[in-house]
């Protein structure tokens, strides 16, 4: 059996669908459908059965849990705007800490969802404590397990895996509300209103400069399970496409999809600026100081450990996520 928990999420569905298509279906989903709509991601995937996350968590500290060949720890609260700090390192850091031990004394492997947020402000994104400095409960609480797993480095009895994502986009994120990417915003957006709006300059970059490293959420899956294939690696990876691409590369895309889906032309950047079709708006004093201009996946580390596949750029992923958005 293996176990993906926050399996109702977005990147623990699009995991059960990867697993699925390797004819995998003995999966154990985790999570908490007290939002009940979540549950329209789980669907159309193969589970074998479902289990509430605390129920998990209770039979996790009770060792009662059998034939488990590998964990996928997705579950955790994600809003970096959350301030309650005494839920967030629960939820996040305490969780992932006792399921590490649970694994370990089994000797399962684990494969856990870190962040880019540990780096904060960066402006280096490599796997080093030194390029450290979350700007946010969230990302501390993503930073403190990874300490965790540093120090145990040297005495593990299995595989466990920490991957640093960056900003992921792509199918079975609705349910995120604000938190959900970019490119899903920009889409509803361009349906509502028939534009979409994007920051303004602000620390040194110019209207929608804003660059991030953007990767499709079909990616994250691959990097997923290219280490559930390497039991033996183990460590902290960045889980990045090692290319960063502005905001306005985002909603360019978003916007000549659906200008194409519509047998309309393609329009430069300054054209859809100058048609209305991209606008600006004042960036937003409240995250001024707590915000991630700038984010690049080192990748070096990622490759090291044989993962070889290429990535899909903004221009291509965006596409692609615009069409299946846009067929539903």
């Amino acid at each position: 059996m293996i176990i993906v928990t926050g399996a109702a999420g977005f990147i623990g569905s699009n995991i059960v669908r990867g697993l699925n298509r390797r004819g995998i279906n003995d999966i154990l989903a985790v999570d908490d459908l007290t939002d009940g709509d979540k549950f329209i991601n789980l669907v159309g995937a193969q589970i074998a059965d479902y289990m509430h996350k605390d129920e998990f968590r209770a039979r996790v500290l009770a060792g009662s849990l059998n034939s488990v060949r590998a964990v996928f720890h997705q579950g955790a609260c994600s809003d970096t705007t959350e301030r309650n700090g005494h839920f967030m390192m629960d939820n996040n850091y305490r969780v992932t800490l006792e399921l590490f031990e649970f694994c370990q004394s089994k000797k399962v492997p684990l494969i856990y969802a870190s962040s880019a947020a540990v780096y904060g402000p960066g402006p280096v994104y490599v796997e080093n404590l030194v390029n450290e400095n979350p700007l946010n409960v969230y990302g501390y609480s993503k930073f403190l397990f990874d300490q965790v797993l540093r120090a145990r480095m040297g005495s593990l009895t299995a595989q466990v895996v920490g991957l640093r994502y960056f900003n992921v986009y792509g199918p079975h994120e609705q349910h995120k509300g604000r938190m959900a990417s970019v490119a899903f915003h920009n889409m509803n957006q361009f349906i509502a209103e028939g534009h979409v709006r994007l920051f303004g300059g602000w620390d040194g970059y110019a209207d929608g400069g804003q660059t991030r490293d953007f990767i499709h959420v079909d990616d994250v899956v691959d990097v997923n399970l290219h280490f559930l294939d390497h039991p033996g690696t183990s460590g902290i990876f960045n889980c990045g496409t090692g290319r960063a691409q502005p905001f306005n590369d985002v909603a360019a895309s978003v916007v000549n999809t659906m200008r194409s889906l519509r047998g309309e032309s393609t329009l430069s950047l300054p054209e859809l600026v100058a048609q209305g079709l991209l606008r600006y708006i004042q960036f937003p004093d409240d995250l001024k100081g707590r915000y991630q201009s700038y984010t690049q996946a080192d990748v070096t580390q990622l490759r090291a450990a044989g993962f070889t596949n290429r990535m899909r750029d903004v221009q291509t992923g965006v596409s692609e996520y615009v069409r299946a958005l846009h067929s539903k």
